[in-house]
C-alpha cells in the first residue's frame, strides 16, 4: 500500500535499520524499563536522587515497609540501578551512577512537555 512518501520513508527505515542496537541490548534496556517502571521502586529511585540512604530513611521518604523497600531495593540492585556500600551493620544505597538522575529528570520534563 502506498503512503505518498515512499523514497523519504524507505530510506528513513534503512536509517533506523542499520542504527538498531543488537537484541541483546534491546533486551536489557528492556529490562531496565522493567525494573523501573513498579510505582515503589521509581519513589525509591526519586528519593535517591538526593543522596545516599539506608533503608531506615529510605522507608522515612517514601513510606511502605521496611521489609517491602528492602524486596524492592535488591530488585533494583540485581537491574544495576542502585549500589550499596556497608557501613558497619548498616547497608548505604545509592544510584548506581549519573544516567539513573538523568532518566528520572528526562522523565519528569516529558511529563509536563506539551507538543
Amino acid at each position: 500500500m502506498a503512503c505518498g512518501h515512499e523514497e523519504e520513508h524507505a530510506l528513513a527505515a534503512q536509517r533506523a535499520a542499520r542504527n538498531m542496537p543488537a537484541e541483546e541490548d534491546v533486551a536489557r534496556v528492556a529490562e531496565i524499563f522493567k525494573s523501573i517502571s513498579e510505582p515503589s521502586r521509581l519513589k525509591i529511585l526519586f528519593a535517591l536522587r538526593h543522596g545516599e540512604m539506608c533503608v531506615y530513611h529510605i522507608v522515612e521518604a517514601v513510606g511502605g515497609t521496611q521489609s517491602a523497600v528492602s524486596h524492592q531495593l535488591r530488585i533494583l540492585k540485581a537491574a544495576g540501578i542502585v549500589k550499596a556500600r556497608r557501613d558497619g551493620q548498616t547497608i548505604a544505597y545509592s544510584l548506581a551512577d549519573e544516567h539513573v538522575v538523568a532518566v528520572l529528570e528526562l522523565a519528569c520534563t516529558h511529563l509536563h512537555c506539551k507538543i
